[in-house]
Parts: structure tokens; C-alpha cells; sequence
């Protein structure tokens, strides 16, 4: 009955769920913390949210990306530096997380491999070897997409790959907004030997149409995690706990 009310408001106090099921508060409060355990709702202070879906979701601006959440990449693209090793050949996948992660690069006897236009000018800027695959650029995040740099992705075989992603849910893993963002994601993870989704809290329980990969495909960078059941499906460090 909750998760029938929530459909068609999308946000609802406890007050209001107590009042019309007849139900005490804090009953109301444990069964908001069982569906939000189930990935059913988004418990908030007061009540709950839905998770919403994907479809038609458009991508911000990388600029806007950029600043928003800025400690939290911080920390987590500090971390994500020191797993690169000598020899390591990397795919760094587009996005504002992986981008932080450039600034605290200091190993110059890996190769790196992105499809970030902005990435790939910081990488050359820092003296790394740096390749950027060919494609169609995305106007709004400066992604390089499409059958082209799928084709020449196929060709590498990643050492690691570090992710971004829009969200992260346990039934539909790892997802972005278009389809051919999403097959240039899965190409990467498919020809890497170790993936790494570096991902802020607020990824976790949202869902955008296309996915990439599977949970248990990758390991997961973030600040912390917001549900604990997450840990169940892959590994995960936290690195703000």
C-alpha cells in the first residue's frame, strides 16, 4: 500500500501514511526502512521518495558536473591514483570523477587511454602517454562515443579501468542515460582486467536506461555507502568513512 501511494505522489510524510492506513508511526517508520533496504523507495527525514527511472533523463553539462560534490571526488580520485602500477595500460572513462582522479596521477610508466576530451588534455598537459580514441563528441559531457571508439577499444586490453556512472542499483548495476554512451562503457569494462566505478553516495539506488555492467563486474570507489546491502554485491572501498 505504501509503494501504491508513493507511485502516484513520488514523496510522502509518515504523517500522512500514518494517518491514511490507519497505522502508528512507527510502524510506518520500519516498514520505510524494509523497502528502502529492498531498494523499493528512497527513505528521506519525515518519509520517502520514489526511485525514479531513467528514461528521459538528460545529461547536465560537464561544467555544472564538475563543481557539484567536489570533497567527495576529491578523496575519491586521490584514492583511485594509487592503484595505478608501472607498465599498467588504463582506460580513464569520461565524467567529472574520473577527471579528479587525473590530478593526483604521478605514475608516468603507465600508458592512459580515455575517451574524455577534457581528460585528455590534462593527461597531455601532465606529460603522460596519453591516447584518445576516435568517435563522436558529445556536445554536453565532451564523451567521445559511438562505433568507432567502440572498434578501437576492442583493440586494448586494459590492465584497469576506471568508471564513471550516473547510478548504481542492485538489479539494473551500473547505468547511464544513451545507449551509445553505454556500449563505449561496456566495451571498456569488457577489455579490462581489473574495473574500478568511482562513484559519489549519491549514485547509489538510481537507475538511468542503459546499463553497462553488472555490480559484481566492478569494484566501487565512493565516499561512503549509503545502504549497507550494496556490500553484498561487490567490493567496495570507502574512502570518507
Amino acid at each position: 500500500m505504501i509503494l501504491s501511494i508513493l507511485s502516484e505522489r513520488d514523496a510522502v510524510t509518515v504523517a500522512e501514511l500514518s494517518a491514511e492506513l490507519r497505522t502508528s508511526e512507527s510502524t510506518i517508520r520500519r516498514d520505510l526502512n524494509n523497502l528502502a533496504e529492498a531498494g523499493k523507495l528512497n527513505k528521506v527525514f519525515g518519509g520517502a521518495t520514489s526511485i525514479k527511472m531513467g528514461p528521459g533523463v538528460e545529461d547536465i553539462p560537464f561544467e555544472s558536473r564538475e563543481s557539484a560534490m567536489s570533497d567527495e571526488k576529491t578523496a575519491i580520485g586521490r584514492y583511485a591514483a594509487t592503484l595505478i602500477r608501472d607498465g599498467d595500460l588504463v582506460f580513464i572513462d569520461a565524467g567529472t570523477t574520473t577527471y579528479r582522479l587525473i590530478d593526483f596521477l604521478t605514475n608516468k610508466k603507465a600508458t592512459y587511454v580515455t575517451n574524455g576530451v577534457a581528460h585528455s588534455r590534462k593527461l597531455v598537459q601532465g606529460g603522460f602517454k596519453t591516447y584518445i580514441i576516435s568517435g563522436r563528441v558529445k556536445p554536453v559531457t565532451e564523451a567521445v562515443v559511438g562505433h568507432n571508439g567502440i572498434e578501437v577499444l576492442s583493440k586494448f586490453n586494459f590492465t584497469k579501468a576506471f568508471m564513471g556512472t550516473n547510478g548504481i542499483d542492485a538489479r539494473a548495476g551500473f547505468t547511464t542515460p544513451e545507449l551509445d554512451e553505454g556500449q563505449l562503457k561496456e566495451a571498456a569494462v569488457k577489455n579490462s582486467y581489473m574495473t574500478f566505478v568511482l562513484s559519489d553516495h549519491t549514485k547509489f539506488r538510481k537507475i538511468y536506461p542503459i546499463t553497462f555492467a553488472s555490480l559484481k563486474n566492478a569494484c566501487i570507489i565512493t565516499d561512503y555507502v549509503p545502504y549497507e546491502r550494496f556490500k553484498e554485491f561487490t567490493i567496495i572501498k570507502e574512502v570518507m568513512t
